[in-house]
């Protein structure tokens, strides 16, 4: 049988680290490609116990691999002019940058909810790391109960902006509230990702949310405040079962914190409880290691399904 061909693109970043991590982890045997900056080219990384040299993308490279698959963990720019290349190599593609998550065409995927979107696709992107720690709680609720708004409030941890961050203000005994560019809107690029994010996975539309998201001085894993209205008064106690078998969800009848959570690939959901001050309506809290769920083991899960 032919050996599975497997290309990691931004292989040196914290995401990309974390996808051969978990890679290894999930014991994916496959020829690997590691692509990286040209500043990393030729260093050597070990995965599976086989040593393989980092290389710098090129058009004839790409080529001449033929990849089965492709993991992006290397941004908006590498994703915008590499991953048409793969794909017309042949490769199926698993973006986790921002470039393709809301084109129409391109499935927008979180395993737990919407596998069956991929379809034929050769192209597939992968969510934001905050949309995914509230969606893994919200679609088994949204099943049960339909989802009339939701008003987020994230709580991010510094990894999840990169390597080294820079920010407007010292993030030290500090929050900030100004995740990635401010739109016209009035809202940042991050909670603009969020709203748009959770209608197309969960397949509303027609959702009304609400989202304030902002950076918190904590090493790794992302926290969402969660209040959401139903059409309908749910149940306390239906809503905490539907959480406890929720598949990819662990129910905390206290809560979770990130030191925690981090280095699970699980969204920990507390703080379940009715809001007192209207109707049809509970609060969350969830939590969820950013660089595991929120971004390579998400991205390892569609690939592991699509290897099945």
């Amino acid at each position: 049988m032919r050996t599975t061909k497997i290309a990691v693109v931004g292989a040196t970043g914290l995401v990309g680290e974390m996808m051969l991590k978990v890679l290894q982890e999930r014991c994916i045997d496959a020829e690997y490609f590691l692509f990286a900056s040209e500043a990393h080219a030729g260093e050597k990384v070990i995965v599976n116990g086989e040593e393989y040299v980092l290389e710098s993308l090129t058009v004839s490279r790409v080529k001449e691999i033929k990849a089965d698959f492709a993991l992006f963990a290397a941004g908006g720019d590498v994703a915008r002019e590499w991953a048409s290349r793969f794909v017309n190599a042949g490769t199926t593609v698993i973006d986790n940058s921002s470039y393709f998550r809301l084109q129409p065409e391109v499935p927008l995927v979180v395993p737990e909810i919407n596998l069956a979107s991929i379809g034929q696709s050769k192209l597939i992107a992968n969510p934001n790391c905050s949309t995914i720690g509230a969606v893994v709680a919200l679609s088994p609720l949204e099943r049960v109960y339909k989802i009339k708004r939701i008003v987020y409030a994230t709580y991010q941890a510094i990894s999840g902006a990169g390597r080294n961050p820079h920010f407007k203000y010292p993030i030290t005994n500090n929050v900030l509230p100004d995740i990635d560019v401010l739109l016209p809107d009035g809202n940042t690029k991050e909670e603009a990702k969020m709203i748009y994010e959770t209608r197309k996975i969960l397949g509303r539309e027609d959702l009304a949310i609400s989202a304030t998201a902002a950076r918190v001085p904590v090493a790794n894993c992302h926290c969402v405040a969660i209040n959401v209205e139903f059409y309908q008064q749910p149940d306390l106690k239906r809503v905490k079962e539907i959480l406890s078998q929720a598949p990819g969800v662990v129910y905390c009848e206290d809560y979770a914190v990130p030191t925690f959570v981090s280095g699970h690939d699980e969204v920990y959901v507390g703080r379940v409880r009715l809001d007192s001050s209207q109707p049809n309506t509970i609060n969350l809290w969830t939590v969820s290691d950013n660089l595991r769920k929120g971004a390579a083991t998400n991205a390892v899960q569609i690939l592991e399904s699509l290897l099945a």
